[in-house]
């Protein structure tokens, strides 16, 4: 294999090859004006020549079209179709295996993500980061969206086994090693933004002013936002089973003290403890609990299934590049 020189190293972390990678959705009405935008940046950075990785997840409006034109029209970029939709981590993940640069930027393709922030991500590059992200500052959703974001990155922080940045999302960017051991990790329910952090290396965030989507509507629904929070906390997490062995172990000790009260009113007052009802809530709580609890297993489980079964995360259909390929 050979080794690049102390002088190839340098140059590349001066001027590295800059692949952007986007996965797409039924983002027809986006995709021209991002192309538009990614391209103009990636002609003002040194060095090259830089790429731009589109990912169609299964789109069924013309989005695959105007990806073909704009591989057509412009060497750079890189088409990738998969077979059907697979979800927002799998397009990701397809992305960040058909990327050829020294360094990776991934991004949504709603432009909420401004492609403008990409020379900023490499400046701190270049200061010598494997890791830039986006610390997402002044997002335009919803209040209770908003809310419910802030809330799930810190409760995230709390629980995980790795030290997550708060407000991070996919945004940023990723140098070549990094995205080498990203690919190496076998598995299925990808929160990539978690392997990220738990690849290591120097990391730093760069804060970013979240924009509205530029044109249509978001493609994540909220179970599809859900399915991802809870991917987060099963993937980096194994608080949500020790909740219910603590749960158990302070049930166990209220029984206790409930049968030493029991056993102190028979002998002492000469009384047996009344409460039907009482004893009925219990009871109802108590299941409830060991139904929930039996979810979170399940959960586990289900994981735990899909790793098992080895199938792809993606199918690619095909790939059109720019250069003819």
């Amino acid at each position: 294999m050979h080794l690049p020189t102390e002088g190839q190293e340098e140059r590349t972390a001066q001027s590295p090859r800059v692949s952007v990678a986007v996965p797409l959705y039924n983002e027809e009405s986006n995709v021209e004006e991002l192309v538009r935008r990614v391209t103009l940046v990636l002609d003002a950075l040194p060095g090259g020549p830089h790429e731009l990785v589109l990912v169609d997840d299964g789109s069924i409006d013309g989005t695959r079209r105007l990806m073909e034109q704009a591989s057509a029209r412009d060497a750079r970029i890189v088409s990738v179709f998969l077979s059907r939709n697979f979800g927002h981590q799998p397009a990701l993940s397809a992305a960040l295996d058909h990327v050829r640069g020294e360094v990776v930027v991934l991004m949504d393709g709603d432009l909420q993500d401004r492609p403008e922030e990409i020379p900023r991500f490499v400046e701190k590059f270049r200061e010598g980061n494997d890791v830039v992200y986006a610390k997402r500052e002044r997002r335009k959703e919803s209040m209770w969206l908003r809310a419910a974001y802030w809330t799930y990155y810190r409760m995230l922080a709390r629980v995980s086994n790795i030290s997550f940045p708060l407000d991070a999302g996919d945004f940023g960017l990723m140098s070549r090693r990094v995205v080498d051991e990203i690919r190496r990790i076998p598995e299925r329910n990808r929160y990539l933004r978690g392997l990220r952090v738990w690849a290591g290396f120097r990391q730093v965030g760069v804060s970013v002013e979240r924009d509205a989507r530029y044109s249509g509507e978001s493609k994540y629904s909220f179970w599809r936002l859900v399915a991802l929070g809870l991917d987060g906390v099963f993937s980096f997490s194994i608080v949500p089973i020790r909740a219910a062995t603590l749960l158990g172990m302070g049930a166990m000790g209220l029984t206790l003290l409930f049968v030493l009260y029991a056993i102190y009113a028979r002998v002492a007052l000469d009384r047996s403890p009344q409460g039907f009802t009482a004893l009925l809530v219990v009871i109802a709580f108590v299941s409830g609990v060991l139904l929930f609890f039996l979810g979170v297993i399940g959960e586990y489980v289900g994981r735990i299934y899909e790793e098992v079964r080895g199938r792809p995360i993606y199918v690619v259909e095909r790939v059109v590049r720019g250069d003819g390929e």
